[in-house]
């Protein structure tokens, strides 16, 4: 630990602030996958009780009782909530204006896709960064090794020593720049594949509740008819 501190300190302004900047982009990686694994946690758990609750509603075609209960609170965080309130309050709109069925369903679906939308948006927050900063880093890593050895061969200039001995020193702390970048673009690229692999079983849930909560309302409709 000595060391690295030493090192740190005999680094010039470049390479330091390079490490500065790798150390953020690395706080904000792990931060952000924490963050956004709690969130996920949260919808999973609360869109589990809802479906659990809102099947018996869907089957007896109770609307209003189904987009009451998505609407409750506790169920705020859940992303399957987002989508069938969407969808129930479209179609119990174009019910009360007396549209063709044919036509509540349809509205019923492009108002669940616009949720669907906005809540794999949601889900999303912040990973562009996250992708940015996997594809960026090592290079900020060079750039700082790039000035580090730079700045060991104008130390050799002007002590006008010379051989490998004299800048060994000096490139070994360049490079730890590099590493570093290395690493923190390794570790954002699997808080981002991570966080991707999750949104993307979400939208999948999202769809198939979506389209389970139509079946029902359409077999009702050709029961009653």
């Amino acid at each position: 630990m000595g060391d690295l501190t030493e090192m740190f300190a005999s680094m010039g302004i470049v390479a330091k602030t390079v490490v500065f900047a790798l150390a953020l982009m690395s706080v904000y990686s792990i931060g952000l996958g924490a963050e956004r694994l709690f969130v996920f946690s949260m919808a999973k758990k609360q869109s589990t009780v809802l479906l659990r609750l809102i099947s018996k509603l869907w089957q007896e075609g109770k609307v209003d009782e189904s987009i009451k209960l998505a609407s409750d609170q506790r169920f705020k965080n859940s992303h399957l909530a987002k989508v069938l309130v969407a969808g129930l309050n479209e179609l119990q709109f174009q019910s009360d204006n007396n549209a063709p069925y044919s036509e509540q369903v349809e509205s019923a679906k492009r108002a669940i896709d616009r949720a669907t939308i906005k809540g794999v948006q949601e889900f999303k927050r912040g990973m562009s960064t996250l992708a940015t900063i996997g594809s960026t880093g090592p290079f900020v890593g060079l750039f700082g090794t790039v000035f580090g050895i730079i700045n060991a061969f104008s130390s050799m200039g002007e002590t006008g020593s010379g051989g490998i001995g004299a800048v060994a020193s000096g490139i070994a702390e360049a490079l730890y720049t590099t590493g570093f970048g290395i690493l923190v673009a390794v570790i954002a690229v699997w808080v981002f594949n991570a966080l991707l692999n999750r949104v993307d079983i979400f939208t999948g849930e999202m769809a198939n509740a979506s389209s389970t909560l139509l079946d029902h309302f359409i077999k009702l409709k050709n029961k009653g008819a």
